[in-house]
């Protein structure tokens, strides 16, 4: 059995990120003697973003310079995308952006622990498909303990900031690296932007595996 590591560059307010991840999923399925481990890494899609967040429609607009129209058909796609996948996008007219550093620095925690991967699933789920406040220390504490981690030590984690700059180090380091959009997937030595079909990452997996 042969194994490749697929290091997933995403931020967990990112759309396409959890779409990437579902694909990436589906081609592991087609995969038969190679082993993918998968690491999570840092970014973030509005780092200025400030602590009370802003309104989803409204953010996009202005950040994309794109009508009121084509952010609904954007959005539309996306819940499509999604069913496609067994991911529920729930948008409304109240969901907002939000800043993710926080959820963040508890992806690194949960690293530690084993967990980063179910800490980021629930995460995603938590924004897109539950509208919760991720940015919200209660919120983010009841999600570490659902994936695994112990509450007072999430909590913890979250109030002194422990690994605030261990998180924007590495946003850093991938960012020199040439990383400017979300999802990217570095396989082997190539990087692989955006949301790609499943054929195609399993395509980018094989390769690395004959390197």
């Amino acid at each position: 059995m042969q194994k490749v590591t697929v290091n997933m560059v995403s931020d967990v307010v990112c759309p396409w990120c959890i779409v990437g991840y579902q694909r990436l999923q589906e081609a592991i399925k087609t995969l038969d003697d190679i082993e993918v481990d998968i690491k999570f890494h840092p970014f973030e899609l509005n780092p200025n973003m400030p602590e009370e967040g802003q309104n989803l429609r409204e953010h996009i607009m202005e950040k994309y310079g794109i009508s009121a129209e084509q952010s609904a058909q954007n959005r539309a796609r996306l819940v499509e995308a999604g069913k496609g996948l067994g991911f529920a996008f729930n948008f409304d007219d109240d969901s907002r952006m939000q800043n993710t550093f926080k959820a963040h620095q508890l992806i690194h925690f949960a690293a530690e622990k084993g967990l980063e991967e179910q800490m980021k699933l629930s995460l995603f789920s938590a924004y897109f498909t539950d509208g919760k406040d991720i940015n919200d220390n209660a919120v983010l504490v009841e999600l570490a303990a659902g994936a695994g981690l112990d509450k007072s030590q999430a909590s913890e984690v979250l109030e002194n900031g422990k690994y605030a700059s261990v998180v924007r180090e590495e946003e850093t380091l991938w960012m020199q690296r040439g990383i400017q959009s979300v999802p990217t997937f570095v396989i082997g030595n190539q990087g692989v932007a955006g949301a790609q079909e499943p054929a195609t990452l399993a395509s980018f997996i094989k390769e690395a595996a004959s390197q």
